[in-house]
Order: structure tokens, then C-alpha cells, then sequence
């Protein structure tokens, strides 16, 4: 079969047809489930590329659907869902959820975060550590720990280096403030959020063309970032 497989685990009919035409559409081939127990199930079975996952399920929390997957899988979960709560969503993202598309949402805008997944997972970490990567005028090898812009290089702190790293790692993926102070600092204590706009503002000042109209670090409010250079 051509295509990457999406699971879309919804119990509303009208939404999995929705984004199953939308998926046909760009080529992808979708598999449904209408409650979390079932979803869980087709994961394990099918084993796809991505699982779209819808919140309001009417027998299990889109939580515990995602520490379940979690267990034993690392396919990206983009969560579809008619709450806004920032603190769910930040829940959602540490349990492991790779992104988050609210309710009503655009077609366009799915799919593009659909892509952006499917392209980060196949990216792997060992590619991201030892390969020069290509963003606009700027090249970034991390294994070398380089940055050059039209061939001049941009001089970064080990910390600034230690957060393109994950930024680069997970890029696509919305990383809540935690996840970010984790990965950067290991054990951390403090306001992880205070703490790294400091520093994600002094990276934007060295890599983004415009520091004040970010494109490549995108801040989801009230969330974490997003990095948007590989999409």
C-alpha cells in the first residue's frame, strides 16, 4: 500500500469522514476506530504512522489513550479536540502528544501539521546529531556545533546550543516549557517558562531574520514552542 497509514480515533462519524477525504486527498490511507479501547486495539494491530486523536472519547480520556500508546510506540499523535484549556493541552504534550489542532479546525492546517509529523519522524535522531542541516541562508551541524549564515559563522553559548539541538530533534513537534527545561537542563528546578524565554529570545536574535516576526522558534502561547525550520 502507497501512503502512510493515519489512524483517526473519533466517535463522531461526520469528523472521520472529514479527515479521511482529507487524507485520501494528499495520498494517505486512513483507518478508523470510535472509541479509545478500539483505537488502542487498531494501534497495537496496524501500526501506523500516525494516529489522529480526538479528546472527547466516550470511554476513555485522551490522556490515558496517550500513556497507553506511549508504553510501547513512538508514532506521532496529533490530538483533535474542541477544548482550549491550555493546562489539557500542556497535559496532552507531556504524556506525549506531538501536537494539538483544535475544534472547528481548517482541513489545510491539519494536514500541514499531519505532514510536518510524518516528515519529523522519519528524520532520525542520529540524522539530526551528525548531518549539516540547510535552513535558508543558515547551515547548523550540531555534531560539530556550528552555525553559518552566507558562510560567516554565528557564535552560540553551550546553552543556545543545548536548546537548537532540541529544537532540531523534535522539530515540528510542540514542546511544552517542561519538556524544553528537561531536555536542555536535565534535572531542572525553577519557572521553566520565566527561565527560557531569556534564552529562546537570545536565540531568535541570532538565527531568525527577524527576532520580533519569529518563523523558524514559534511560541504557542500559554504552551511552549514549536520548531518550524524542517516542516
Amino acid at each position: 500500500m502507497n501512503g502512510p497509514t493515519v489512524l483517526i480515533i473519533d466517535d463522531e462519524p461526520q469528523i472521520r469522514r472529514v479527515v479521511r477525504n482529507a487524507l485520501h486527498e494528499v495520498g494517505a490511507h486512513a483507518c478508523e476506530a470510535e472509541n479509545g479501547r478500539g483505537g488502542i486495539d487498531a494501534a497495537a494491530s496496524l501500526r501506523p504512522d500516525l494516529i489522529v486523536l480526538d479528546l472527547g472519547l466516550p470511554d476513555m480520556s485522551g490522556l490515558s489513550i496517550c500513556l497507553e500508546v506511549r508504553k510501547w510506540s513512538t508514532v506521532p499523535i496529533v490530538v483533535l479536540s474542541a477544548r482550549h484549556s491550555e493546562s489539557e493541552k500542556v497535559a496532552l504534550l507531556d504524556a506525549g502528544a506531538d501536537d494539538y489542532v483544535s475544534k472547528p479546525f481548517s482541513t489545510t492546517e491539519l494536514m500541514a501539521r499531519i505532514r510536518a509529523q510524518l516528515r519529523r519522524a522519519a528524520i532520525s535522531d542520529r540524522r539530526a546529531e551528525e548531518n549539516a542541516i540547510q535552513i535558508r541562508d543558515l547551515e547548523i551541524d550540531v555534531a560539530r556545533r556550528t552555525v553559518l549564515r552566507g558562510g560567516s559563522e554565528i557564535h552560540l553559548t553551550p546553552t543556545e546550543w543545548d536548546l537548537l539541538r532540541a529544537f532540531i530533534r523534535f522539530a515540528g513537534r510542540t514542546l511544552t516549557h517542561r519538556q524544553i527545561f528537561r531536555e536542555v537542563w536535565r534535572n531542572p528546578a525553577g519557572d521553566a517558562q520565566a527561565y527560557l524565554r531569556v534564552h529562546v529570545a537570545n536565540l531568535r536574535r541570532k538565527i531568525e531574520p527577524d527576532a520580533l516576526r519569529p518563523t523558524l522558534i514559534i511560541t504557542e502561547p500559554g504552551v511552549g514552542y514549536r520548531f518550524c525550520a524542517l516542516d
